[in-house]
């Protein structure tokens, strides 16, 4: 709670900051024009360097500062487009400075601050970094500038919804990538529930970005945990130097020469923005973006059960099917395990259905319960998995892909060395997010605010993540509820019933219950399975999209889980930070400091986190140094190192060393060791989730506890056994056996001890070159070698219940053999698996993992404006996993791009075309396992300068080629989008 008093300190704080202003010591005035044509330009900004103090030319040109440091001083001079000066006053007052600017076609000259927290030279930099600039923002051939990231060199995109993009480096990437840290004006932009960035969902609208810089690679030893796979920096624009108004509004129209399930259907996007600067003390801008499509779809009918299949070899759809993107297929039943649940006839629980209606196995029944019993303890239930009916995505999901931004900053000066600042990004809207399941992110929110004090040489800063959920569902969860109203209170009803229309085909078909089974052909089976499936549509209709399917479906949406499908998450994120840089007390070395605390606030009102009972918070803190020595003018040396701690771990140190040597002043060569880690997530800590098959356990000590995964029974004896090993013994068992047959119960590995989950860390040798020659050829060569320990990964446990006295000699009087006591497992109780006895729990590998890398990239001025560039990636597995372990390394082994444009053909017209191309690979995840076919896209654009309208019109086209292409198992189809755009600036020169 913030007190009165507190009040009056922040006050009395501000007030002898503003007193610090002193009276102009110098005043400088002029005009800046074009070189070439004479013309003043609009909005150059005129920066004194050393300071935040600066302003922008006005509508003839025309600037005038006002400086209270005594002269000499430099004056920074930039402009979108053109060359950057330096000059250097030296008079107290100057009225009439006469600047001139040079269009820049230049290449390899861009200055970039997060390799090392300080501005350099990007051809300098110690690490391999990528960087946009407005000019590539502006002129990208994507239909967004945060697609267009994907062509930069080492980049993954894995795209999730239309609007929700994931971005990744060297290999180990998800759809919920925890191992990569997103930062727009310093703040981490990951969802404090889901600890990965949420794509551009609340990021600056083209219209407001400054630049995007990528570091690929391991970043802690700067930028602290999740920095592991690397680092993205999206920078907005300061109001100071970019004021007036600006307008872009796009549409276009996606779905083109798509597929029965996706017409061609129109796309939108608007946005605004005014920035206004007051006397150069006070600044503001406002943002607002809109923008609305019909979504990809998810169309995949890929069989995750394709192997169990006993149809296969006739090529027909295997009945327990559990397809991509259908669900409610997720339910399912071996209904060779009716066979052990019952013990006898009289309780075999089947003449209830005489009471439905249905006349199936009555007592007044030619077949009766004696001879149903007969005909499944003779082996007539074949081991075969059945699924319940699944529903088509597009019936389930919202697809209405919307998104709404607004961003706010108001900068004020306190004097020429400091500027304190406020910031809001809000980002509300509509989208579809693949993690362990499909999620319809339906009205989610988050909001971010900044308070941030820097000068030239430090900056503190402070900021939250707030985090809504709105009616985002689980999208299985909503169609499994579906079935449940459908099949009479539980889609169980649907499971129990259907082997018994099998049992009814064969007495229909006069096979004797007491005949071979085996001698049943395939199409015999075949026809039963069909035969069973139209009496349960018959039994229980249900049309996908009709009225009575959508009344349900709204009905069965209102609970939260584990109720219902909903979620109910208001999670927060706390995070305050600072560096120094001590540049102006030292010179004879570069030195950097900073430390950073984090608070996790997770209130998900027990739909994700174990926090029914109150909010649980998680605290971090963290503190590193950074140094830079110049030995002479060919080599430079840096090191950093980085403490941090978590609350739940212990605390990890990460050393960053680089050199960097330059050969005749164009040849760069660079060689780091750099080291990262990352923290287990907040649901990798503290998630607590039914979803149905399975329950979903943080991997803290309270939850194997709680669960008992070490599980014993009175006796002693293990009641706990790996996932991979039950899924052998059912095999084992449907194939005919019986669950307590000591040659199936052997193929069981118990769980005996646990280790609690642990940061993951990875140490990573880089070695690099980077070149400009002759002011035309850009080369930038990279090779890696990564080494990975404690690599974070899910288990699965199985528990069983344990024996009475009397089962225990029942079943030893089955087996004609003394071998089972009361305590020992209640093998037959894990046959079937789900949330009371099936966990997927969080934990580390014992192995260590190795993987390598390499990339080139290489831009060629053509002369005249036209550049040509190219780059190719190379990413490989080396080793480190079990067979049994998913290896979720999910990167092509080979990709490359290759790109062509000129932004001024003539004074007015421009063109940029890219072309993509990537191998295919296999993806393995919690969602789904199998091979991301290759893919090739091309993106072109051509843009037109309406001078008289300060507009540039754009055409273009993304993935014009139109071959449809996934970038994820599980991810939707993405095909092509045409668009026409027009963004307006009032300064636009």
């Amino acid at each position: 709670m913030i007190t009165s008093a507190t009040k009056t300190q922040f006050l009395a704080f501000l007030l002898m900051l503003i007193g610090t202003v002193a009276w102009a010591q110098m005043s400088v005035s002029g005009t800046v024009t074009d070189v070439d044509s004479g013309e003043p330009l609009i909005g150059v900004n005129i920066l004194v360097k050393g300071t935040v103090l600066g302003t922008i030319t006005d509508v003839d040109g025309g600037f005038n500062l006002e400086i209270t440091s005594n002269p000499p001083v430099t004056l920074v001079i930039t402009s979108v487009g053109y060359e950057r000066q330096e000059i250097e006053i030296s008079q107290a007052s100057i009225t009439s400075l006469d600047i001139q600017m040079r269009e820049s076609f230049m290449i390899g000259q861009e200055v970039v601050v997060s390799a090392s927290r300080v501005e350099e030279n990007i051809l300098q930099s110690p690490v391999s970094i990528e960087k946009m600039d407005i000019l590539a923002v502006q002129s990208t051939s994507s239909d967004s500038y945060y697609k267009a990231i994907a062509n930069l060199k080492g980049v993954d995109v894995a795209s999730s919804s239309i609007n929700f993009q994931i971005i990744n480096a060297r290999g180990f990437g998800n759809t919920g990538n925890t191992r990569f840290v997103q930062l727009i004006d310093g703040m981490d932009t990951q969802a404090p529930a889901l600890n990965f960035p949420i794509g551009n969902l609340n990021g600056p609208s083209q219209l407001d970005v400054e630049s995007v810089e990528l570091i690929p690679g391991a970043s802690s030893a700067l930028y602290g945990p999740n920095a592991f796979n690397g680092i993205l920096l999206i920078n907005s624009k300061n109001p100071f130097e970019y004021q007036g108004l600006s307008a872009f509004v796009q549409t276009g129209v996606n779905h083109v020469g798509s597929n029965a399930d996706q017409s061609a259907s129109p796309m939108y996007e608007a946005s605004l923005r005014y920035a206004k600067s007051f006397n150069d003390k006070f600044a503001f801008k406002v943002n607002g973006s809109y923008s609305r499509a019909d979504d990809w779809h998810g169309t995949s009918s890929m069989d995750r059960n394709a192997a169990f299949n006993p149809f296969a070899s006739l090529g027909v759809e295997n009945p327990g099917a559990d397809r991509l993107h259908f669900m409610g297929d997720e339910a399912a039943l071996n209904v060779n395990i009716l066979r052990f649940s019952r013990n006898t006839s009289s309780d075999f629980g089947w003449e209830q259905l005489a009471t439905t209606g249905i006349g199936l196995f009555s007592g007044n029944d030619d077949i009766g319960q004696t001879n149903a019993w007969t005909y499944a303890q003779n082996g007539f239930l074949p081991s075969h998995v059945v699924s319940a009916p699944g529903y088509a995505e597009k019936d389930i999901v919202d697809y209405g892909a919307e998104n709404k931004k607004i961003n706010v900053g108001l900068y004020y000066r306190l004097n020429d060395q400091l500027e304190l600042s406020y910031l809001f990004n809000g980002g509300w809207g509509t989208s579809i997010y693949t993690g362990a399941q499909r999620y319809s992110l339906s009205d989610f929110g988050i909001q971010q605010h900044r308070l941030q004090l820097r000068g030239d040489n430090f900056y503190v800063r402070a900021y939250t993540t707030r985090e809504k959920s709105g009616g985002s569902y689980i999208a299985e969860f909503l169609a499994k509820r579906i079935n449940d109203v459908r099949y009479g209170g539980s889609v169980t009803n649907y499971l129990t019933e259907y082997p018994l229309w099998l049992l009814r085909y064969y007495y229909n078909n006069n096979i004797a219950p007491d005949s071979d089974p085996s001698a049943i052909g395939l199409e015999t089976q075949l026809a039963a399975h069909q035969f069973a499936q139209s009496q349960m549509s018959n039994r229980y209709p249900l049309t996908a999209g009709d009225s009575q399917f959508e009344d349900i479906k709204s009905d069965v949406l209102e609970g939260v889980v584990p109720v219902g499908p909903l979620f109910d998450d208001v999670s927060n994120m706390y995070q305050a930070e600072g560096q120094y840089d001590f540049k102006n007390e030292i010179d004879f070395m570069e030195l950097q400091a900073g430390a950073s605390f984090r608070m996790f606030e997770l209130n998900s009102n027990g739909t994700i986190f174990a926090d029914t009972a109150g909010a649980i918070t998680i605290k971090e803190f963290g503190a590193y140094v950074q140094a830079g020595k110049r030995v002479n003018d060919n080599l430079k040396f840096s090191g950093s190192v980085r403490f941090d701690k978590n609350e739940n771990f212990d605390g990890q140190v990460n050393p960053r060393i680089s050199a960097v040597y330059t050969l005749n002043k164009t040849h760069n060569l660079r060689a780091s060791f750099q080291t990262g880690f990352r923290n287990p997530t907040t649901q990798g800590q503290y998630i607590d989730l039914d979803i149905i098959s399975a329950r979903l356990l943080g991997g803290l000590p309270a939850f194997y506890e709680a669960y008992q995964l070490t599980k014993t029974s009175s006796t002693g004896v293990p009641l706990a056994f790996t996932g991979g090993s039950v899924n052998a013994f059912r095999n084992d068992v449907f194939s005919g056996k019986q669950p307590f047959d000591p040659s199936s119960t052997e193929i069981l590995e118990p769980v005996t001890s646990y280790e609690s989950v642990k940061p993951e860390r990875v140490k990573s040798v880089e070695v690099g070159y980077k070149s400009l020659i002759q002011n035309k050829l850009m080369v930038d060569a990279v090779f890696y070698y990564n080494t990975y320990t404690d690599f974070i990964t899910q288990v699965r446990v199985v528990t069983s219940n344990e024996l009475s006295a009397q089962d225990a000699q029942d079943i030893n009087d089955e087996i004609g053999a003394d071998i089972y006591s009361a305590g020992d497992p209640a093998y037959n109780s894990i046959l079937n698996g789900t949330s009371d006895n099936t966990f997927q729990i969080y934990t580390n590998l014992d192995e260590t993992v190795k993987t390598q890398g390499a990339a080139l990239g290489l831009t060629y001025s053509l002369g005249k404006g036209y550049t040509v560039g190219a780059n190719y990636n190379w990413n490989k597995f080396i080793s480190g996993y079990t067979e049994n372990t998913l290896n979720d390394f999910n990167t092509p082994e080979h990709k490359f791009n290759v790109k062509f444009g000129n932004r001024k053909v003539t004074d007015n017209l421009g063109f940029n075309i890219t072309y993509r191309w990537q191998d295919a690979f296999r993806w393995e995840s919690s969602f789904a396992v199998g091979e991301v076919p290759s893919y090739a896209t091309l993106d072109a654009q051509v843009s037109y300068k309406l001078d008289n309208l300060k507009s540039i019109l754009k055409i273009g086209g993304s993935n014009v080629m139109g071959d449809h292409y996934i970038q994820s198992l599980g991810g939707p189809n993405i095909g092509s989008i045409y668009y026409v755009s027009i963004t307006f600036d009032e300064l636009m020169n």
